[in-house]
Parts: structure tokens; sequence; C-alpha cells
């Protein structure tokens, strides 16, 4: 039943795939980057005990092949690791581990050629085995793409990579999953995602991780309207020939840095609960990680000191309490896409959790007053979240429904803030 009509002329229907007879599908991933397992300052059980009060159901972090073995053929796993394993895993939080980067004794190359390829995998049969069952994904490299973004050797170079690293993870991790990729906006745009889906990447991956970061696209085309579009226009391309292609955003954030590309604290808050919500249109983005979860410094025009969630001294950025109050409803309703429509910068995204209906609204360009309507609300108060305001919680404004004929209806001011309004009856 659709239990959402919007009294506004011109709108247009969210596209949506719908496959009949699908399983149900895992719950949205809401993730954060942490750079807490090579951090050993960092107050790791308070961190990750914050990002778990935000809701957070899975942490992602670096597992340095140099720190593995900083000299050939001597392995180990630093406490700090193990450490970072059991904080998440007592947290319900599910680990994210990147099997990357170089080490001094390969020159810190690439592992294309037998001499580094062959001890990189040993380190991720070492790793892989030390980690056990607590690592639910495993992200082959890093932004492998970061080099050259059109070349067709260094593409096919990495699907062989994954090829051999997968057939180890999973022969030491059954339970985890694989993403290959964690593809730039670069690589994204180059092409390097669709030569490794062509050269038959996911013979050996589970997924497909991306970085589509957008902040520094300019005027009209970083926000978080353009950016799902784009993401759109990817899925649609990707998953041509039929088979959907899962999609895992491991990096996504706009930084909140005074500057070029940057935005204030507030409009991050604002970004980032559009983003997540958007998210949620597209089927086969399976998961978002917000990066990342802490400030890496505090000089006000440095850009990569501005993306997290917290302060430095680990205070509560506006974008923390935002995601705090919304991430119950990324996590536990289901996009209704019959019930959602757009226009004129308006977006009125309707979600449901079986019994429970809510609308996300807001408008993008300037404020606008709207009307929205539902069914059986019997001349109650509108209950809203409102993101501009997350700490106060869903609660009664002064509007009311105007039940007085079918359906009801109510007045709402949007912004650039999402409201998240109750249409049905319930707590």
């Amino acid at each position: 039943m659709n239990f959402l009509r919007i009294a506004r002329k011109g709108l247009l229907l969210l596209p949506c795939v719908m496959v009949a007879g699908m399983a149900a599908a895992e719950p949205f991933i809401v993730g954060v980057a942490t750079h807490s397992m090579n951090n050993p300052d960092q107050p790791l059980q308070r961190s990750l005990a914050l990002a778990n009060d935000a809701g957070i159901t899975s942490v992602r972090d670096d597992a340095f092949w140099s720190t593995v073995e900083p000299e050939p053929g001597q392995s180990r796993i630093i406490p700090q690791w193990r450490a970072w394993l059991t904080t998440a895993t007592a947290l319900h939080q599910t680990p994210m581990v990147i099997l990357g980067y170089g080490t001094s004794f390969t020159g810190n190359a690439k592992p294309r050629k037998p001499e580094v390829k062959i001890p990189y995998l040993k380190y991720v049969d070492y790793l892989t085995r030390q980690t056990g069952n607590p690592v639910k994904y495993y992200e082959v490299w890093n932004e492998w793409d970061i080099e050259s973004a059109t070349d067709t050797r260094l593409s096919n170079d990495y699907v062989a990579l994954v090829r051999d690293a997968a057939s180890i993870i999973r022969k030491n991790s059954p339970q985890a999953k694989v993403l290959a990729g964690a593809v730039t906006s670069a690589g994204i745009k180059g092409g390097f995602v669709d030569r490794i889906l062509a050269a038959g990447v996911l013979q050996y991956a589970d997924g497909i991780s991306l970085h589509p970061y957008v902040h520094c696209e300019g005027r009209g085309r970083n926000t978080p309207e353009s950016w799902i579009n784009w993401m759109r226009e990817l899925d649609n391309r990707f998953s041509q020939g039929g088979r959907p292609v899962p999609l895992y955003l491991t990096e996504m954030s706009w930084p909140s840095h005074e500057g070029a590309c940057g935005i204030d604290n507030s409009r991050q808050a604002a970004y980032l609960a559009r983003a997540y919500f958007l998210a949620r249109t597209v089927p086969n983005i399976k998961g978002m990680w917000w990066y990342d979860l802490i400030d890496d410094g505090t000089q006000p025009d440095e850009q990569e000191h501005h993306f997290g969630l917290l302060n430095v001294d680990l205070s509560p950025k506006p974008a923390y309490l935002v995601l705090k109050a919304i991430s119950p409803y990324l996590r536990g309703f289901d996009y209704d896409p019959l019930g959602s429509l757009q226009a004129d910068g308006v977006y009125k995204l309707a979600f449901s959790n079986g019994y429970e209906h809510i609308m996300v609204a807001w408008a993008s360009e300037r404020p606008r007053a709207e009307q929205i309507s539902s069914r059986a609300m019997e001349n109650a108060a509108l209950r809203v979240l409102d993101t501009q305001t997350p700490e106060k919680g869903m609660v009664d404004s002064e509007q009311r429904w105007q039940c007085s004929g079918d359906p009801c209806t109510a007045p709402i001011n949007l912004t650039e803030f999402p409201k998240i309004i109750r249409l049905s009856p319930g707590a």
C-alpha cells in the first residue's frame, strides 16, 4: 500500500530497480574510516564507543604490509591491531581491513611483478590467517588507480592481483567478503572500474568499492543531489548485461575546512544526511563509510584535517550528531520508490520498516513551504525529526494533520536540512 501522496504537481518519480522475488537484502551498512589501527595515541575504546553511539555498524582501517613485514620474512601483528579488532567486534562493528601498500625492501612498488607480488601474497596469507573471523570485509589494495586512471595494463594487473589474493582470503577467512577497487573519482571517470569489470574481476570479488568524492567538482556539481545522479549513472552503466554490481562506497564525505573545496560544519552535517538517505535510493549501493571518524588536525584551511565526524579532542561536530539521529532510519527502514518524488530542488523520500512509514524531505536550493499528505493520522500533531536540531529527536511540531478529508494533509517548511516526518501512527 502506498501510504504517501504528495499534494504537488509536476513531481518526477525517482528511478529504482525492482526485482520480483528478490531475497531480503542485508541491512544497509553505516560505516566509517577510523585511522585507529596505526595510531597508538588515539583513545581506541572511547573513539569506537562514540562511533557505536552514532549507529555506525562497520569500521574500516589499514593493515599496512610494511607494518606486518618490516623486514623480509619477519611477520607480526602489532597489539594495536588486535585491540582494534577486539574492541570493534565487542561493539558489533564489522571490521573492514585494507590489504595494501608497499614495503621498503620492495622499493614500495605495487605487486605487479613476481618479485613483489609473491611476498605480497605471503603477507595476505599471514594476515588473513592471523586476523581470523572478526574481519567481515577485506579490500584488496587502496586506490590502485591513482597512478594512472587510464592505463589498461595497470587495471589488468590489478585484476590478476585480486584473483590471486581472493583465493587466499577465501581459504583463510571464508566468512569474509572480498572487495575490489577502492577506486578514486579520477579512476571512475577514467574508466578503471569499467575495465576491471570487463576483465572479470567479479569472478573473484564480491563487490566493487568506490571513493566517489565530489567536494572539488565546483558549484552545482559538488552537492549530494548531483553526486547521487552520478551514482545512478554509474550503477546503470556497471550493471549493463543484467548482472547487478554490488557497490560499496568505502570512502565518501565532504570536508569542513576553510578555503577551496571546503564547506562549514553546518553544511557538512546537512550534506551527510542528504547523501546517506540518497544512497538508500540506489539498491546496489550496499553501504557507505564516511571518511573519517576523527579530524586529522586543527589547521583551519587544511582539507585533510577536517573530514571527520569528531574533532581532534573527540568532541562531536554537527555531522556526528546528525548521523546519530538518522542512523536508525538508514539501517532499519527500506526505501519506497513508489511513494518518493522530486522536482525543482524539493526531495521527498519515503521509507518503511513494515509497520511505520516516514518521509525524509528537504529543499536543496532554497527554503520552501510544502504540503504533505498521509492517511489515518486522526488530527494528530505532525511528528518531525529536524536534522538541523538532531539532539531533539522526533518531536511533536506546531503543525497538525488536517483530516477533514482523505488523505490527511499538513504544511511543512523545508530547508537544506532533511526533516524526517512520521506518516503513520506509532511511538
